[in-house]
């Protein structure tokens, strides 16, 4: 997700929550991550879970965020807490409109360069995406 503000303010200061990221380079992992001004972008508040059979079947990855903090569950299991002490657009740039982004990443700085082709075709099936207020 990214604040609806990126176009004003651009990234990180719009700031971005990573409710699920899997890097194909290392299977069984989900990343949870947050992307603030105080991080410079960096992935410092984050959270990486190694769950064996991640790849099997469908998963449910959910976020509850509040003006406090911000919780990440896999299967409604609780993984990451982030609450920063203060709160200040700097530190919590999470209190404000955010759009959602869906995509399958190839590549890039997170995935690194080395793409092996042979892996293709894939699929990237979502079964539903709710949101609630």
């Amino acid at each position: 997700m990214l604040g609806s503000d990126i176009e004003e303010v651009g990234w990180p200061a719009c700031g971005e929550i990573d409710i699920m990221e899997y890097v194909g380079k290392t299977p069984h992992e989900i990343h949870t991550t947050l992307h603030t001004p105080s991080s410079f972008g960096q992935s410092i508040n984050t959270n990486v879970e190694t769950l064996e059979n991640i790849e099997e079947g469908f998963h449910v990855y959910k976020t509850n965020w509040s003006k406090d903090a911000i919780q990440f569950y896999i299967d409604n299991q609780l993984v990451y807490t982030f609450s920063p002490e203060e709160k200040d657009k700097k530190n919590y740039p999470f209190n404000k409109p955010f759009f959602i982004i869906l995509n399958m990443a190839i590549g890039g700085n997170f995935g690194g360069p080395d793409v092996d082709d042979s892996v293709f075709p894939q699929e990237f099936i979502i079964d539903y995406v709710k949101v609630y207020q």
